[in-house]
């Protein structure tokens, strides 16, 4: 008898406390930096509460563009064409065609 080679989901396996992947816990930690710098200005002025709902804020932010996706919505237009894509793939396409600033426009040529 032959052995087979079955093979196995990995997909669920880079979760770290269930909700966070490892690109998500990296973009909550960065958003929970920026967002402690308010942290520390607020306490200095003895109002730890709001630095820390305001650090709580970035950091949810930060969670948003690396774990959530842009949903396909029929009736909105750009919807359909980016629908499925993490927000951060988004948001370093357009750096990259920010920091080209190039434009390539396709024409439908008709017979």
């Amino acid at each position: 008898m032959g052995t087979y080679y079955i093979p196995r989901n990995y997909r669920g396996e880079s979760r770290i406390l269930y909700i966070f992947t490892v690109k998500s816990l990296i973009t909550t930690a960065v958003g929970a930096m920026c967002g402690s710098i308010f942290f520390f200005l607020f306490k200095s002025l003895n109002m730890t509460t709001v630095g820390l709902v305001i650090m709580a804020f970035f950091a949810l932010i930060g969670f948003a563009i690396g774990a959530l996706k842009i949903p396909t919505i029929v009736a909105i237009p750009i919807t359909r064409k980016i629908g499925g894509e993490p927000i951060g793939e988004i948001i370093l396409r357009y750096l990259k065609f920010r920091k080209n600033r190039k434009m390539y426009v396709y024409t439908k040529e008709e017979k």
